[in-house]
């Protein structure tokens, strides 16, 4: 689900209700590794990741931000960046392949897409936010 779009990514909310979860997709083609990008795009996405970890610190207070770029399923670069909480049904352990994902509900997913975009800004301005 597509929350906003920056100068470099699109950024996406996980269709996990477990977690809050967004995904940084670089709208640069053929990327699939970091470094693939050019020196410019690879600090715009640092700001952009920096900008999505603080929206998601101020939407739930996270005991912890994950932030990773696998890419193991889906090659296109993109990033994850994740809300931790102790006790979450995953805590300690990496949110991948320990439950298979809980969709939203319509309501928990207007109310968090409400909530995020307003923290996002939807002006894809791309700044600190």
């Amino acid at each position: 689900m597509e929350l906003v779009r920056w100068p470099l990514c699109r950024v996406l909310l996980m269709n996990d209700a477990r977690y809050p979860w967004l995904i940084l997709v670089p709208q640069r083609p053929g990327m699939r590794e970091i470094f693939d990008l050019s020196e410019e795009d690879q600090a715009r996405l640092l700001g952009e990741t920096r900008r999505a970890a603080r929206a998601l610190a101020a939407y739930g207070h996270p005991d912890k931000l994950n932030v990773a770029a696998l890419g193991n399923v889906v090659a296109q670069l993109h990033l994850h960046v994740i809300a931790r909480f102790v006790g979450d049904e995953a805590w300690p352990r990496p949110v991948w392949g320990v439950h298979p994902a809980r969709p939203y509900g319509e309501a928990a997913r207007q109310e968090r897409l409400t909530a995020l975009r307003r923290l996002l800004g939807e002006g894809g301005e791309g700044g600190e936010g």
